[in-house]
């Protein structure tokens, strides 16, 4: 039985599926999702709350909570954040 990936980490076997990227995207996501349910539980907010804090549609709210649409915009998050009173912290490392 050969072990190919002997010592090698996660990050680096994702770099060889060539699939880092879009696990990377997808994990971003869904831990962007749960930080907004447990701001919006915290405020105890509803849903139809933040969607109206939000300027937006429930349906639209359902999206951004939605750990597997990853089609979200950064003015999304900006007003998501801003309705829970927090920032928005976005970097390239």
């Amino acid at each position: 039985m050969k072990k190919s990936n002997v010592g090698s980490t996660f990050d680096s076997w994702l770099r060889e599926e060539n699939i880092y990227e879009e696990v990377s995207a997808a994990a971003l996501k869904r831990v962007l999702a749960r930080q907004l349910a447990a701001a919006m539980k915290e405020k105890q907010f509803s849903k139809a709350e933040m969607a109206r804090r939000m300027h937006t549609s429930r349906a639209a709210l359902d999206r951004l909570l939605d750990p597997d649409y990853d089609a979200v915009t950064l003015n999304t998050l900006r007003k998501a954040a801003q309705a829970l009173g927090r920032q928005l912290r976005l970097e390239l490392v």
